[in-house]
């Protein structure tokens, strides 16, 4: 039976600047003080305080599996060793999912434990396929109706570089397709080159310094690393020690797994993400919904901080969506004036010292590339109208409403219609 799901759990919202009372620095809008926030990740009244769901065999389960991995490997949050912990129980289900989620395990440097973490995984996930230096068509002809879990060392060696990422571009396609069921290679086979579809549907597990492409990122549940701080001390891993007992576990995890297939793939989870944050989180939220126990919430929790804190660092990255983010913080510090001309908001822009415009290029972010960067979202500057009567080239705040919804909505909420243009 499927247990009841708890409510979904949303992150707070991130504070934003008030919109000043003119005349008055210190008061906001009364309608604008506390305003509602909106983002992907879906809002819900914080639930009554509830007991501690009884604990079942199975949440038992995972309980150990996941003080197995945190004595090996210290993780970078709760969150995320309860986000690790589910995603190798899913392995042992892959039949039943719709979506492969990759696990992406990231660090700013060395020594992270990227590749610690990744020895734990390969001694208890669903047959591990190790792909050092294995070739994509290697790869996909190891993929079969029981897929293996593929386990990716030092992915920054394949996609670190531009010119790494082009040869290796047919195996971030392999990855890419292999997220979702029924996406196939063909290749012709034998000597008469008979053409042969090859499944490419597997989990995978990639270990890299830096941010892996965003397209694999995208369909990850990202874990980013960090060093020991002095005072975290792990379990040295010994094979001939360790891997006895991690093998007894996934064994005992394969044995409770196995006869709820069926079962899983019939689960439809209510979940605090949406779109493909929801189609990769999916399997780790039916794991634990059939474990019950105290997992049910403590996934839901998991998914919606950490897809939230994903979106904060895509929002933080140059360019992209983080142009939208700063440019939205000019609006709201200028009181959403309608217009803004570019001269003025490049200096804006410019004014803040930990972004990034100051230094782009050669002499700082310029009208070009301001230009350049929002032409990808169909804005466009025109003349406008300042306030104070004049008319020069620049941005109206019109143009960006449906960009401010879709690419940063954790910056701050766009409530307000489109202001209606007074100069083309």
């Amino acid at each position: 039976m499927q247990p009841d799901n708890p409510a979904p759990y949303s992150a707070p919202a991130a504070a934003w600047p008030p919109v000043a009372v003119p005349g008055k620095p210190d008061q906001c809008e009364p309608d604008q003080c506390e305003p509602e926030h909106t983002s992907p990740v879906r809002a819900a009244e914080a639930p009554a305080p509830q007991p501690d769901p009884e604990p079942t065999a199975a949440s038992v389960l995972l309980d150990e599996l996941r003080a197995r991995i945190s004595k090996f490997v210290i993780l970078p949050s709760p969150e995320a060793l309860d986000a690790v912990t589910l995603w190798v129980a899913a392995t042992h289900l892959q039949p039943a999912w719709q979506h492969a989620p990759r696990l992406a395990v990231v660090g700013p440097a060395k020594r992270c434990g990227k590749s610690r973490l990744l020895d734990v995984l390969t001694e208890t996930v669903h047959e591990p396929m190790l792909t050092i230096n294995t070739t994509p068509a290697a790869v996909f002809r190891s993929i079969t109706e029981e897929p293996p879990t593929l386990l990716v060392d030092e992915a920054d060696t394949i996609f670190g570089t531009p010119k790494q990422a082009e040869k290796n571009e047919e195996m971030r396609g392999l990855l890419n397709a292999g997220h979702q069921r029924n996406r196939y290679v063909t290749r012709v086979v034998g000597n008469d080159h008979t053409p042969h579809r090859f499944a490419t549907f597997a989990m995978a597990a990639l270990a890299g310094i830096g941010d892996l492409p965003d397209t694999i990122m995208d369909r990850s549940v990202v874990i980013r690393m960090r060093r020991r701080a002095e005072g975290e001390h792990v379990k040295p891993f010994r094979s001939r020690r360790d891997i006895p007992a991690l093998h007894d576990l996934r064994d005992r995890i394969a044995a409770w797994a196995r006869p709820l297939l069926d079962e899983a793939a019939d689960l439809e989870p209510d979940m605090p993400v949406e779109d493909r944050a929801a189609d990769t989180w999916e399997p780790l939220v039916i794991v634990a919904d059939l474990a019950a126990g105290p997992w049910p919430h403590r996934a839901r929790q998991a998914c919606a901080r950490m897809v939230t804190a994903e979106i904060e660092v895509e929002e933080e990255q140059p360019g992209g969506a983080r142009i939208l983010a700063d440019i939205r913080r000019v609006f709201v510090a200028q009181r959403e004036v309608d217009s803004l001309s570019t001269d003025e908001l490049l200096h804006h822009l410019r004014q803040n010292a930990e972004s990034p415009w100051v230094e782009w290029g050669r002499n700082g972010l310029t009208a070009r590339d301001l230009a350049g960067m929002l032409r990808q979202f169909d804005i466009k500057p025109g003349n406008v109208r300042l306030a104070d009567g004049t008319q020069r080239k620049g941005y109206m705040r019109n143009k960006f409403l449906d960009a401010w919804r879709r690419y940063c909505s954790t910056v701050h909420p766009v409530d307000a219609e489109p202001a209606v243009p007074t100069s083309g």
